[in-house]
């Protein structure tokens, strides 16, 4: 039977990790640097990818990596997500990373030891939308050249690499200088999207089959995602816990009022429950079980409703201070509805969930 248990490795790397944001990630610093033209924080990854070696987990140790688990890395999501850390670790060391392990050849083993060592930073060129084996566009490739517009991708500000989709089926790595990223408007301000163009940028071809490359990507981002959603609705929990034990209203805490210690209650189970989905997704990606689209959709169709009513009540609860800039649980709010349209919405997630269980609608 499956231990869905944290070992005391686990464990441990969660200390550290944890230990780590608390002194390099205050929310003060976050929400200041999203009020910039640099939101993420350059400083804070070099110190999680070269100073802990935690981008190259997913990477075989032949290549520089660490040869973790999913489970690992999920772990450092979860704390990621508490911190809402402004660092492009999910685009990165899991989304490009995986779509690199589904390609062969010298091009895609250098760019996993350059991703590996943390001084690069690759990213899909898929927008942030697309669900597992959903349809993505692709550019046109001409003569060793791309042409054409991408819009939606995350993190694409901060990539020195881009790994592109083309019309002809193939997956090409283009350097990030040779394309024209234009930020969009983004409503989670610590993992801004951009439109991401070519006119005749150099690529190298990694494989002749992106489809399955980019679904990997996708499949291990979706399920993966669930752990920030759960490190996102632990947050908004506790803090909203400890807010309201200090908070007094007619000479008495106001987490003493039963009615919001019923919504708490409910909170509470809903981060249980969340946990358990998340952490099921993260063992089936790294045993390779049978069932792991199952556990992804599983995670998907109830992560993002946990984390986003988390952090609505978590606004709701705070009062007054809450709906100010200066506290930091809008960012919650806005990564957790992010989150819940990235790979792909609930509803979709329940729909690929029927079709996987033979549970069609009459």
């Amino acid at each position: 039977m499956t231990d869905l248990l944290y070992s005391e490795d686990e464990e441990a790397l969660r200390s550290a990790v944890r230990d780590l944001l608390a002194d390099h990630c205050d929310a003060a610093g976050v929400i200041a640097r999203t009020e910039t033209d640099a939101p993420h924080d350059r400083a804070l990854w070099k110190l999680l990818a070269d100073g802990m070696g935690l981008a190259g987990l997913l990477v075989p140790e032949a290549l520089g990596g660490q040869a973790a688990t999913h489970r690992e890395v999920a772990v450092v999501l979860e704390e990621l997500g508490r911190s809402v850390a402004p660092v492009p670790y999910l685009t990165s060391a899991v989304v490009a990373t995986e779509a690199l392990l589904a390609c062969e050849g010298d091009e895609a083993a250098e760019l996993l030891i350059a991703l590996a060592s943390g001084r690069t930073i690759a990213v899909l060129a898929v927008a942030l939308s697309v669900a597992p084996g959903g349809a993505f566009p692709g550019v046109r490739h001409e003569d060793g050249t791309l042409y054409g517009k991408l819009t939606g991708v995350a993190d694409a500000v901060a990539a020195d690499v881009l790994l592109v989709p083309a019309e002809d089926g193939g997956l090409y790595a283009v350097d990030a200088d040779a394309a024209t990223v234009t930020p969009q408007v983004s409503l989670d301000l610590t993992r801004p999207v951009a439109t991401v163009a070519f006119d005749g940028s150099r690529a190298r071809r990694l494989t002749p089959d992106a489809a399955t490359a980019v679904r990997r990507a996708l499949r291990a981002g979706a399920g993966l995602l669930a752990s920030e959603q759960l490190g996102v609705a632990e947050w908004c929990l506790t803090e909203t816990v400890r807010h309201l034990k200090e908070r007094k209203q007619f000479n008495r805490p106001v987490g003493g009022f039963q009615a919001l210690k019923h919504r708490l209650a409910q909170l509470w189970l809903e981060a249980v429950h969340l946990r358990a989905a998340a952490r099921n997704a993260a063992d089936a990606l790294a045993t390779g079980s049978e069932d792991t689209a199952v556990a992804i959709a599983v995670a998907q169709a109830y992560a993002a409703p946990v984390a986003v009513h988390a952090a609505e009540e978590a606004l709701q609860l705070h009062g007054g201070i809450g709906m100010t800039w200066e506290h930091p649980v809008h960012l919650y709010l806005k990564r957790a509805k992010a989150d819940s349209i990235a790979y792909g919405t609930a509803g979709r997630h329940r729909e690929e969930l029927a079709e996987l269980v033979d549970l069609r609608a009459p």
